[in-house]
């Protein structure tokens, strides 16, 4: 118990160091808030991965969900943490994220498998952020998708990032789950990553924090 609140409190530190950091780095090299808000994501999402392997009850993770959230909160209030909340569209993702991770962290903890948590975080932490790099910086043979002829924030760059990136995270971690790679491994496989793109694709104002994770928990409680 003592051991497991330890660890709990070295999260805090340890993502907490890491977030003035970042915020250093925005201010020192005068980046683009958007930059380092996808950098802090990916670092953050990722360090995340252990949780089911060090917390025996989603309680905890509950715990440091709020707290980062109420931390988010208070700086986007008081105008601090650029590195984060200066960007210039409207987005709930930050506050999103916490709350996704422990509603990935409760269905993974009720249904005593820890795969279901894994690759749902995994993919949110690496495509989300590296789809929408993609998608803003590379403008050749690239353009915004239109649904019943109407332009939605995203691209196909983006868009054909996620699907490419979750599809392959897709395909390693269940071979390496199921121990097997055979034409269930790829369907499986290509329907995670179907549904995290589509997902990621009608999501707005960051939402995609939430409905792409709980989208790939659906596929898998549904089909592994």
């Amino acid at each position: 118990m003592v051991n497991i609140i330890a660890i709990a409190f070295f999260y805090l530190a340890g993502i907490s160091i890491f977030l003035i950091i970042n915020e250093l780095i925005y201010r020192r090299l005068d980046l683009e808030g958007e930059l380092t808000r996808k950098f802090a994501h990916l670092a953050a999402t990722l360090a995340t991965l252990p949780f089911p392997y060090i917390f025996p009850s989603h309680w905890y993770v509950l715990v440091l969900a709020l707290i980062f959230g109420l931390f988010l909160f208070v700086t986007w209030r008081s105008r601090r943490l650029g590195s984060i909340h200066s960007i210039k569209r409207k987005s709930w993702g930050s506050y999103l994220l916490p709350l996704s991770i422990y509603l990935t962290f409760l269905i993974s903890d009720l249904t005593s498998n820890k795969f279901i948590y894994i690759l749902p975080i995994l993919i949110l932490a690496v495509c989300d952020p590296l789809a929408a790099i993609f998608g803003i910086n590379i403008k050749k043979m690239n353009g915004q998708i239109k649904i019943f002829g109407k332009p939605i924030q995203k691209t196909w760059v983006g868009s054909g990032t996620f699907f490419v990136l979750s599809f392959m995270i897709s395909l390693i971690a269940l071979y390496l789950h199921l121990e097997l790679l055979n034409l269930k491994t790829f369907w499986l496989a290509m329907t995670v990553a179907t549904a995290g793109t589509f997902a990621e694709l009608v999501s707005w104002r960051g939402a995609d924090n939430l409905t792409v994770p709980l989208s790939v928990v659906l596929v898998l409680l549904l089909f592994l």
